[in-house]
């Protein structure tokens, strides 16, 4: 069988196993995303699968970088990527997306022993807080946009045509005001 033939089988393997299941996403028919363990649970982390052309015969790209995994440090995630590297070597020719996810489901806790949510996100909130704090005062001081009266309106619609462009020569009389100062007159 050819890689797409074994794709597209490993496709409707994964959509039916996955039918209902709110964990799983299917970014692109080559692209998938799962998130291992409850959307509340604090050692919960999200792992792309995604193929490369000639999948399953060479390893798809695993990725964590996900923003649902900003708490976790990059030394777990490194740690978790590893381990998942090991069991595509193991499969390596197999459709393996549904094994990596079943793995790791089933080593989420051993993945996540030494996680400590990363307080980041929350030092950035509070930066970005304080930020638009000192800007607020700022924007209250917004300029006022100039506002045209009516009869303003009513000669600035006279002195264009319908597209809103200004006629040629609309402004000969600058220029002949110019000309006849800067003394370029030609007195023949």
């Amino acid at each position: 069988m050819s890689a797409n033939e074994d794709q597209e089988m490993e496709l409707e393997a994964l959509r039916s196993i996955y039918e209902g299941d709110e964990s799983f996403r299917e970014l692109s028919p080559v692209s998938f995303q799962y998130r291992i363990g409850e959307s509340g649970d604090p050692k919960a982390f999200l792992i792309e699968v995604s193929w490369t052309e000639t999948y399953p015969q060479t390893p798809p790209i695993i990725s964590m970088n996900a923003f649902f995994n900003n708490t976790i440090s990059s030394a777990i995630k490194e740690s978790i990527l590893a381990k998942l590297q090991e069991a595509v070597e193991a499969n390596l020719g197999t459709a393996m997306t549904y094994t990596l996810f079943e793995y790791a489901k089933d080593n989420k806790e051993q993945f996540m022993e030494n996680h400590h949510p990363v307080s980041s996100a929350t030092s950035i909130s509070n930066i970005l807080s304080v930020e638009t704090a000192n800007v607020a005062p700022s924007s209250k001081k917004k300029e006022k946009k100039e506002q045209l009266t009516k009869a303003q309106k009513r000669k600035l619609a006279d002195k264009t045509d319908h597209k809103g462009e200004l006629p040629r020569g609309w402004n000969w009389v600058d220029v002949v005001k110019h000309l006849s100062k800067s003394g370029t007159k030609d007195d023949d």
